[in-house]
């Protein structure tokens, strides 16, 4: 018969999964990732790429997501001044894990809606 787990052990195995949601989660950080794996790198064209995205949202994601280390921010001097952003290496290895969702949904997506 399995023991039955304490709170402190049902959090702390909880917790790789909630700083996962914290870092991918929300409405808008994925699509965001993938349209610069997809090779979006300015604001505007990130911007752009997400329909329904607003500047104020974008620039926010951005910054989480440059702290938790799944992009890179350059500015580029020149007139008028530009700025890029790029992948991380690190950002890649959540590919696998959004692949993963994306399956997920589709196979939820069926069994609901079939």
């Amino acid at each position: 018969m399995m023991k039955k787990k304490e709170h402190k052990e049902c959090m702390s195995a909880l917790l790789p999964i909630r700083d996962t949601l914290d870092v991918i989660g929300g409405k808008w950080k994925i699509l965001i990732l993938i349209s610069i794996w997809e090779g979006n790198k300015h604001f505007r064209e990130i911007e752009r790429s997400i329909p329904k995205l607003s500047t104020k949202v974008l620039s926010k994601e951005l910054k989480d997501m440059e702290e938790n280390k799944l992009i890179t921010r350059t500015v580029l001097n020149g007139f008028p001044v530009r700025t890029e952003y790029a992948p991380t290496e690190y950002s890649k290895t959540l590919k696998k894990v959004i692949l993963e969702l994306y399956n997920w949904g589709v196979n939820h997506r069926k069994k609901i809606f079939a």
